[in-house]
């Protein structure tokens, strides 16, 4: 039997021979080769099959909402890259005298998560493909059926425009050991997880890409429109049962529109808790662990409201999409205001902006610092607010969280399923995970004559302030 180095060997082999073979592709080239791979994921015949086995072999989730998100998910990818340089000679500065030439990075490790196990390969093989590199996927072994779904359509996609199919592997048999492994061997690790998985893809000793654990929460000012924001909180929470760590998780509500949006939430498709109801949810999706400690449900992650709140006691019907709690004082010992990846969502109450901003960085700095937040309002004042003193990556204003943060036809956020949360998040980069971030890129730079300042243009105005 082999060991996990000589299997993770026989991969990384077999990469670095298939992209030696696309080393002088072209820019039409390797576009190509970015759209055949995505069509194989795009096309309806093989989305719905991928959605269909995500959903029986996670049991996360839905079949029509995976589809969905297969289908903005690749197009948003393609779109954004399509039309962008990623091979030779990529962008020049005559003033400076500077060409920017774009090389590969070689083979990219990409782990992928159990609640989304079809499209995140599908987007990031894309994305990494597009600076001619090549990719091995480590998916998550209760997962390891649907992605091998996807990698193979994709390589199906390969081999129809006479590229090297193991441009794209996957490991089929996954294990912690063979991951950890694959980290240690690859050029990059592109890590799209949970906390445990992004450590461990920084601790791997290779450049790595990770992603913070999410808590999105949106404030809803006192001037929104009520029935809008409700529309798109509810359509972003109920999103193939949250399983996006963009799905709103709290929301902040002034206090003279928070019946008002209440009531629309619930005609919408919500269920209201009662105190009661709340604390049986609570040790529901909390239970005390074998240590002792109080952590989340596995059993709840990505399942119906109505499944939920049955668990529970708590009788709803098939309309019920969403279920509401009403958040504590004590935002920091409340385990509703953590991130939950289950349909069930958090409702405060504010008097005043400063207030509810208050309560934002709370709820924020508490789980998920560097994610993202957002707000519905059309007042600049509390935007720029926002954009000045949140420790957050990414704020989106009158827009549903979970499609909005990682790229929408609606916003100009570049299109991806891995989000950097900074080193607020413990990530290296703030930015939505991108094609860029695939590329090595070569400085050239030509002499000019000398253009030094004088002391008096650097200097000049502190000195005269000081005397």
């Amino acid at each position: 039997m082999q060991d996990a180095k000589t299997i993770i060997q026989e991969y990384i082999n077999k990469a670095r021979i298939a992209q030696q073979q696309i080393e002088h592709y072209t820019q039409e080239q390797i576009d190509e080769v970015c759209v055949a791979i995505g069509w194989e994921v795009y096309n309806d015949e093989n989305i719905a099959k991928l959605a269909e086995k995500a959903v029986e072999e996670t049991g996360m989730g839905n079949v029509l909402d995976k589809i969905a998100k297969h289908k903005n998910k690749v197009l948003g990818v393609l779109d954004d890259t399509r039309g962008k340089k990623s091979v030779g000679l990529i962008e020049t500065d005559e003033i400076k005298k500077i060409k920017k030439y774009a090389k590969p990075v070689g083979v990219v490790g990409a782990l992928t998560p159990v609640t989304n196990p079809t499209a995140t390969p599908a987007s990031n093989a894309v994305t990494i493909l597009k600076g001619r590199n090549a990719v091995i996927f480590a998916p998550h072994p209760k997962a390891k059926i649907s992605s091998k779904m996807a990698v193979d359509f994709m390589r199906d996609g390969l081999k129809k425009v006479n590229a090297p199919m193991d441009l794209i592997q996957i490991i089929e048999e996954p294990s912690i050991e063979l991951t950890n492994e694959l980290m240690k061997q690859v050029d990059v690790v592109l890590a799209t997880g949970g906390g445990a998985m992004v450590k461990a893809a920084y601790s791997s000793g290779r450049p790595a890409y990770g992603v913070g654990p999410g808590n999105s929460v949106q404030i809803v000012a006192e001037d929104a429109d009520v029935k809008d924001a409700a529309a798109k909180i509810f359509l972003s929470k109920k999103f193939d049962y949250a399983t996006s760590c963009s799905s709103e998780n709290s929301i902040i509500i002034h206090s003279s529109i928070y019946d008002q949006l209440i009531e629309e939430l619930i005609r919408l498709g919500s269920y209201m808790a009662n105190e009661k109801e709340r604390e049986l949810l609570s040790w529901y999706m909390w239970p005390t662990n074998a240590k002792g400690y109080r952590s989340i449900n596995g059993q709840i992650v990505a399942q119906s409201a109505k499944k939920i709140a049955g668990e529970v006691g708590i009788q709803v019907g098939d309309d019920i999409k969403v279920l509401l709690v009403k958040g504590a004082d004590d935002i920091e010992s409340d385990f509703f205001s953590q991130e939950k990846l289950s349909p069930v969502l958090t409702v405060f109450k504010y008097d005043t902006f400063k207030e509810g901003f208050k309560m934002l960085e709370r709820l924020t700095d508490n789980y998920g610092t560097g994610h993202s937040c957002g707000i519905h309002t059309n007042n600049q004042a509390y935007i720029h607010h926002l954009g000045v003193y949140m420790k957050s990556s990414r704020i989106v204003v009158n827009q549903a969280q979970a499609p909005a943060n990682g790229g929408a036809f609606f916003n100009g956020m570049p299109s991806t399923v891995s989000l950097g949360c900074g080193s607020w998040g413990g990530n290296i980069t703030t930015e939505n995970i991108n094609y860029k971030h695939f590329l090595n890129v070569t400085w050239l730079s030509e002499y000019f004559e000398p253009k030094r300042p004088s002391d008096d243009d650097i200097f000049g105005s502190y000195l005269k302030k000081t005397k």
